[in-house]
């Protein structure tokens, strides 16, 4: 089996400790408020919405951070905080993403004394020592509250010090918000744990291939100054941002969100 789809089973274990269980992305208000119909639709109505719409404001954040050089990363991020138009989802984000770099510093990096880093040429143990502590120096940015340490900001800088791939980084992100959307609507007792794999494989599949497919090439708009040749103009091309960068397309589902700690009972914090 190859290193990256060793990962990819790995950061796709729903044991993981990223926090997503305590977050439906506003499914519990959504149902509280009376939308999407009967209970055997509303799951998979507002699961297509919910994954078009995330696709299209987080993959570019994703990407960016991917590629990104470290002291682009908090401009990248202040970004996102501005563009999160409710303070439920951004506490939500922000939880997530500061669990990503706990996982990475605390479960992911190899322990010095294991044989195979010991094995590593010496510029491959460097890239792992660097990764690390840009890692650590970003996670003492967010817990010092200089920098919001959202979740698409996060997942990439976890998925670039990994080795994954962009591509891949984008499809998994984006599999994990339908996987978390889908284990949500089990706990609020909408469908069962079987009905939630079988909308995962048959329904859940084409729908993340299409909003990956649609939003891969999105960017923020931010000079990242990568080194790599045509990143830099790639991302300065004036107007072609507003079609090219990311947006909500889903104010229906902001307001919702927007309103979960209304709520007179809720299970999930956002």
């Amino acid at each position: 089996m190859d290193d990256e789809t060793f990962l990819l089973l790995l950061l796709s274990d729903s044991n993981l400790p990223t926090g997503s269980f305590v977050a439906s992305s506003g499914f519990e208000s959504y149902i509280k408020h009376g939308f999407g119909g009967d209970q055997n639709n509303r799951t998979t109505m507002f699961m297509r919405d919910s994954i078009s719409a995330y696709a299209r404001s987080a993959l570019a954040f994703v990407s960016d951070t991917h590629r990104i050089v470290q002291d682009k990363i908090k401009e990248v991020d202040d970004l996102y905080d501005a563009m999160t138009l409710n303070d439920v989802t951004k506490r939500a984000s922000k939880s997530q993403g500061v669990a990503l770099l706990t996982l990475y510093s605390k479960g992911l990096t190899p322990p010095l004394a294991f044989t195979g880093v010991k094995n590593r040429k010496e510029t491959e143990i460097k890239v792992i020592s660097y990764m690390a502590s840009l890692v650590a120096q970003y996670k003492s940015f967010v817990r010092a509250e200089s920098a919001p340490g959202h979740l698409p900001i996060c997942w990439g800088i976890l998925t670039s010090a990994l080795g994954l791939t962009s591509e891949r980084s984008q499809y998994l992100h984006i599999f994990l918000h339908a996987r978390s959307l889908l284990s949500a609507s089990v706990r609020l007792n909408e469908i069962g744990p079987y009905n939630a794999q079988q909308t995962l494989l048959h329904i859940s599949r084409s729908v993340i291939e299409a909003e990956v497919v649609r939003c891969k090439d999105l960017q923020t708009g931010i000079p990242l100054n990568t080194g790599v040749a045509g990143t830099e103009s790639d991302q300065s091309d004036g107007s072609d941002h507003i079609f090219r960068g990311p947006a909500n397309t889903w104010p229906l589902g902001e307001i919702l969100a927007a309103r979960h700690d209304l709520q007179h009972s809720r299970i999930f914090n956002s």
